[in-house]
């Protein structure tokens, strides 16, 4: 029997449903994976991955990290993560200073109160992990980190959940995400304004005060918008990457009840557990970069002008970069290659020190909380999201 055409289409219901099976294909097959019909690149392996997310000169971000966005005229709203150097290195130097060791370490405390009560409020008997949990819980840090007042911070999730929607067939943006993007911006553009009349001891503020030499080395304030494209995306990431990564650790377990059973006997192992989470179920799946010149990977060469897709979780998959790649190991040797999970180069997750921190917190609460427990997987929901992967609902049952 010969096998079906590969085709590679990043808004197929199979796709979202299952995407490991035609990264596995596209590493073998099509290292450098071209689509005639799109006229677009994606790469799968490791070596390519890991190289193109170095080489921020040929793989530009300036134009976007969605199909959608590096095809439009207009380009995308101003935000760090669409910038190249020398702009992205003002911009990076000024938002580190958020995520210092010192000012994730303070949020520790946070984080564990509200991982605390939202298990408090849920049935053992009945619950969903994601709706439940994972869903609430991460936003409240970031949203709080940047100034938003409590009694809008659950909104800034549904937000971000449905301006990323996609269904099957959809690249570009439906009236849907282009409102819930619309009533977002509007909403954090009205903060900055109210933080300028009145600053507080937030992100926001701060953003506010600052200064970033422009093209000439004058030092020059941030306008509203750079503030509110900041704050947005800030509150995006924070809210999405922990979101999924907690539910499908609650699955991955479920499907492996032998790591979990590790975890239990040593909870030294969360953080090696965090990273093989990382590695395995990652939420990011990729990133779209456009090359502005002629680009080299091991695998070969990309011609200048294109759109190309960098696959992390496929290339956090590949078996020249990991031993038994296929194979969700807590206790396998993390040496042996970089993990992409939360990006690499210039553009690494600014937040991915409080995404691990608070990834971790949870584990340890749900060993406590459900150390036998199981999940109803005819129950599973996927998301079907541009670039995100994980679920929507995880039913889970705690067993006594």
């Amino acid at each position: 029997m010969t096998k079906p055409k590969l085709v590679f289409d990043p808004v197929a219901q199979e796709y979202f449903d299952n995407p490991y099976e035609i990264y596995q294909r596209m590493r073998d097959e099509a290292p450098i994976y071209y689509d005639e019909e799109g006229d677009f690149y994606a790469l799968t392996r490791h070596a390519d991955v890991a190289a193109a997310l170095k080489d921020h000169e040929a793989f530009s971000s300036a134009r976007g990290c969605d199909l959608a966005m590096v095809r439009s005229e207009e380009g995308p709203v101003k935000s760090i993560i669409f910038m190249d150097p020398p702009e992205h290195r003002h911009m990076r130097s000024l938002l580190n200073k958020a995520f210092t060791p010192r000012a994730i370490q303070n949020q520790h405390q946070t984080v564990t109160e509200l991982v605390e009560q939202y298990l408090a409020k849920v049935d053992p008997d009945n619950f969903d992990v994601v709706q439940d949990f994972s869903g609430p819980f991460p936003v409240e840090v970031i949203t709080r980190m940047a100034g938003v007042p409590e009694d809008f911070r659950q909104q800034v999730r549904h937000w971000i959940d449905t301006s990323l929607e996609r269904q099957p067939g959809q690249i570009g943006w439906s009236d849907k995400n282009m409102q819930a993007n619309i009533d977002s911006g509007v909403y954090y553009y009205g903060l900055v304004q109210e933080r300028r009349q009145n600053p507080q001891d937030d992100m926001i503020s701060r953003l506010i005060a600052a200064e970033i030499p422009d093209e000439n080395g004058q030092m020059r304030r941030l306008d509203d918008i750079e503030i509110t494209g900041f704050t947005s995306l800030l509150g995006g990431a924070g809210a999405e990457t922990v979101t999924k990564l907690v539910g499908s650790a609650v699955v991955e377990f479920a499907r492996h009840p032998d790591q979990w059973q590790l975890l239990l006997d040593d909870r030294s192992l969360i953080p090696a557990a965090v990273e093989e989470l990382l590695r395995y179920v990652g939420p990011v799946q990729y990133n779209v970069r456009y090359t502005v010149k002629e680009a080299h990977v091991p695998s070969g060469t990309i011609p200048a002008h294109k759109p190309v897709f960098l696959m992390k979780a496929a290339a956090n998959r590949d078996p020249r970069a990991f031993d038994n790649a296929e194979t969700f190991d807590i206790t396998r040797d993390r040496t042996q290659a970089q993990n992409l999970g939360l990006g690499y180069g210039i553009h690494s997750c600014l937040g991915a020190a409080l995404a691990r921190m608070e990834t971790a917190v949870a584990l340890e609460h749900l060993l406590d909380f459900m150390p036998r427990y199981e999940v109803d997987f005819d129950g599973l929901q996927r998301v079907s999201m541009q670039n995100v992967a994980g679920y929507h609902h995880v039913p889970v049952r705690v067993l006594r």
